[in-house]
Formats: C-alpha cells, sequence, structure tokens
C-alpha cells in the first residue's frame, strides 16, 4: 500500500518490482550494480520507499533494449 509522507506517494519495494514488472533480485542487481539510483528513503523497519520519480526511471530501464553482441547467425 503507497504511503503518503509530505504530500509525496512512496511505494515499497514489492510494489514497484509488481508495477515495473521485475523481481526484487533483479532490482537489488541494479541498484548494486549502479543501474539504477537506490531508494532516497527507508520507513522505520529499513523498507525501501521509491518516490514516483524513482519508479518512473525503473519504468524506463525495464523498457531498454540493447544490441545482444553474441555471435551472428
Amino acid at each position: 500500500m503507497p504511503v503518503k509522507i509530505n504530500g509525496r506517494i512512496y511505494y515499497r519495494t514489492a510494489e514497484v518490482c509488481q508495477m515495473v514488472g521485475i523481481g526484487k533480485s533483479t532490482l537489488f542487481r541494479w541498484i548494486r550494480q549502479n543501474i539504477v539510483e537506490d531508494a532516497e528513503y527507508r520507513d522505520r523497519k529499513g523498507w525501501r520507499l521509491f518516490a514516483e520519480d524513482e519508479l518512473l526511471n525503473l519504468k524506463s530501464e525495464t523498457n531498454k533494449i540493447q544490441k545482444n553482441h553474441g555471435g551472428e547467425m
């Protein structure tokens, strides 16, 4: 369930992953590899809280495509 803080809406990790269509392990790997930035805030339990702009950045990352550098057929 989204959380409203100072007029901004924040989503927890599971919600974000479901909304953009990736698994938690993918999100955490992208954060470790600096593909996406970690959430700016965490709640009292230490859970990440992603703002709407961070959610949009994740959505754009999931929609990227790249050329396969494997062998030609």
